[in-house]
């Protein structure tokens, strides 16, 4: 009879490497730099923040650090992005007039970039349309255009992230008592969701391989250019105005962009949901979609209605503490509140049938396309048609 002891395999839980310890070098260094940059910020904005401000721009900080290990490409996104809102803080030398110079008038005012982030966003569909038909028809998964897609997307991100990063400073040298981060307005939170918008898609499209429905993102996202076309040159909406009463409150600065975190990422999965049904089409016919596996869209669909449910409902949870600290009571049932409790309910309801009750397919894609209507008339609808305690954002 043989003795010995057999060694037993090590669970993959054992030998996986924690999160952590598979950061590398640069990852620490990338740390480093948003840790000194934050302290920087605090040492020549701090005599203008209070303690909540710094506990933002700390946790802002540490917010970064994490996107740029989670998503690598964060790395040096966030670090050109800042370097270039910097070198336009310092071409206006503290002198809004300096606007003219040939860098701000053409490149870097927060006008200029947000324009540029306007026109690559249309750059982007149309590689995206065009290198998508060129895949089909050559039967590959990729190709140049695809590729040129792709970085016409970051491009796209990169001007609208500095454009913000400056037109907050601009609204300091036009009113130093009246400065304010740039998300009071649906111009400026529109540029915000363009960005954050783009960002989540380029997450998913680098994890999950998934260039050919960059065009169906992007065909949204231009609509969206289209209206802040029009709302800027119709309304003059591109001229920073200081804070009406309401919103001069430091919770401004992490709800707002709470929200559209989630408003992207219901964007995202509505237009995949447009891609799932086509792609179900196909394979319900026995034919070979040009499109990925609907499986492989709806799991990105679901993805994305994970995190924007996530941060949807942290959004919500600020605005409730808002609305205490500004009008005395957590919650009224004002219109927008009641919108936004039917949103978040539409998404709670979806991501319980998915993981709950395991529906997949057709109906889970159509609920994704009509619960971005819902979302939309949450946002834009209730302040166009309905009156209430949230009536400062009309057109």
């Amino acid at each position: 009879m043989n003795n010995k002891h057999q060694a037993l395999p090590e669970h993959e839980l054992l030998t996986h490497k924690s999160f952590i310890r598979n950061l590398n070098l640069f990852d620490w260094a990338f740390a480093l730099l948003i840790a000194v940059g934050a302290f920087i910020a605090q040492t020549q904005a701090g005599l203008h923040m209070d303690i909540y401000e710094m506990v933002i721009l700390w946790a802002s900080a540490g917010i970064a650090v994490f996107l740029g290990w989670f998503f690598k490409p964060m790395r040096w996104f966030i670090p050109v992005g800042v370097c270039l809102a910097y070198l336009a803080v310092d071409l206006y030398g503290g002198d809004i007039k300096r606007a003219d110079g040939f860098l701000l008038k053409y490149l870097l005012s927060s006008q200029s970039a947000i324009m540029w982030q306007c026109a690559f966003v249309f750059f982007a569909l149309f590689a995206y349309i065009v290198g998508a038909m060129a895949a089909v028809r050559k039967n590959v998964p990729s190709n140049t255009l695809l590729g040129m897609g792709t970085v016409f997307a970051w491009v796209s991100a990169m001007a609208g992230f500095v454009g913000l990063l400056v037109r907050w400073h601009e609204s300091y040298l036009l009113r130093p008592d009246a400065g304010h981060i740039p998300v009071s307005n649906l111009y400026e939170v529109f540029i915000l969701f363009l960005v954050i918008t783009a960002l989540m898609y380029l997450y998913y499209e680098g994890r999950f391989a998934v260039q050919k429905l960059g065009g169906f993102v992007f065909s949204f996202m231009a609509i969206v250019v289209g209206f802040v076309l029009w709302y800027s040159v119709s309304r003059e909406a591109h001229a920073i105005q200081p804070l009406i009463p309401a919103l001069q409150s430091w919770w401004m600065k992490i709800h707002v962009p709470a929200n559209f975190i989630g408003y992207g990422a219901f964007c995202i999965a509505a237009m995949l949901g447009i891609a799932e049904l086509l792609a179900l089409r196909k394979e319900d016919a026995g034919k070979k979609s040009w499109l990925p596996h609907s499986q492989v869209i709806e799991e990105v669909m679901y993805k994305a209605i994970a995190v924007g449910f996530l941060f949807f409902t942290i959004a919500t949870i600020l605005g409730a503490l808002w609305a205490a600290d500004a009008w005395g009571r957590y919650w009224s049932w004002d219109p927008k509140e009641t919108w936004a409790f039917i949103v978040w309910l539409n998404y709670a309801i979806w991501l319980h049938l998915r993981l709950v009750a395991g529906w997949r397919g057709k109906v889970l894609a159509w609920w994704a396309v009509i619960g971005l209507i819902i979302t939309a008339f949450a946002f834009i609808g209730v302040n166009m048609f309905l009156s209430g305690l949230h009536s400062y954002g009309t057109l």
